[in-house]
């Protein structure tokens, strides 16, 4: 099936964002249960929570279009996350795997963002104002769960850093 309209380019990305969503509803678990740190923990179960909305809220866009939900496969989601499960199988130490977490986190969100700017404009300029205020909602949580992510490695970071041993910031041999 083609894309031929703006009107079904826009139905197209609301499936694709749709389908990314549910991936990341099926990913936070695992990286909830890989986090060390308890203050990333909390930050992954409240994004979990609020993805959980989000895909509701999808849904109910969905209604106001006149669609029926329907997914369609988000490649860029597919690998954004595959990646994401191999940094976590890189390290079994909690602070370097935390900072893994949330680079890959990070990159999640800001895919979400410019999908969620982007699908708010749509909606504006094919008049759906309601739903591009419900895109919008989406959108803030994103940059806040981001900024909360970014807070968090502030700390994190620091903490997988301080792991590597050599905090002189010399070059030595050994760290060839």
């Amino acid at each position: 099936m083609g894309v031929n309209t703006f009107q079904e380019l826009f139905v197209d990305e609301m499936k694709d964002i749709y389908d990314a969503e549910q991936r990341i509803v099926r990913a936070l678990p695992k990286m909830i249960d890989k986090a060390g740190s308890d203050a990333l923990r909390t930050a992954l179960q409240n994004h979990l929570r609020e993805t959980e909305q989000h895909v509701v809220r999808l849904e109910r866009g969905f209604e106001q279009l006149g669609e029926n939900p329907r997914r369609k496969a988000c490649k860029a989601m597919e690998g954004l996350l595959a990646e994401g499960e191999e940094l976590l199988k890189e390290s079994d130490d909690d602070n370097l795997r935390d900072a893994a977490i949330i680079a890959a986190a990070q990159k999640v969100e800001h895919y979400e963002m410019a999908t969620y700017g982007t699908l708010r404009e749509w909606a504006r300029q094919l008049g759906y104002d309601d739903l591009a205020r419900t895109l919008q909602e989406t959108l803030d949580e994103e940059g806040q769960a981001d900024k909360k992510l970014t807070e968090l490695s502030g700390t994190l970071n620091l903490q997988a850093a301080e792991t590597d041993g050599d905090m002189d910031g010399d070059f030595d041999e050994d760290d060839r």
